[in-house]
């Protein structure tokens, strides 16, 4: 198992439903954790590479209803 983690900045902040989705998505096996920085707007989310590829976690994101507008690169 490749643990990565991945970072998107999002624009208008997330409604009730969109962060019940979000808590759906977080039941999804392979994706081990999802933070929001509602400061900074950003999204982190920890995955299983081995099961994912990074399109597939943005998918899942958006379907759930987050307007992500950009991929962050990590340090």
């Amino acid at each position: 198992m490749t643990q990565l983690e991945i970072a998107y900045r999002y624009g208008s902040a997330p409604g009730e439903a969109t962060i019940r989705a979000i808590n759906g998505v977080r039941e999804v096996y392979g994706i081990r954790r999802i933070t929001l920085d509602p400061k900074e707007k950003i999204v982190r989310v920890e995955f299983d590479a081995s099961r994912f590829k990074e399109p597939e976690i943005a998918g899942l994101l958006r379907r759930a209803g987050l307007n992500l507008q950009e991929r962050l690169l990590l340090a």
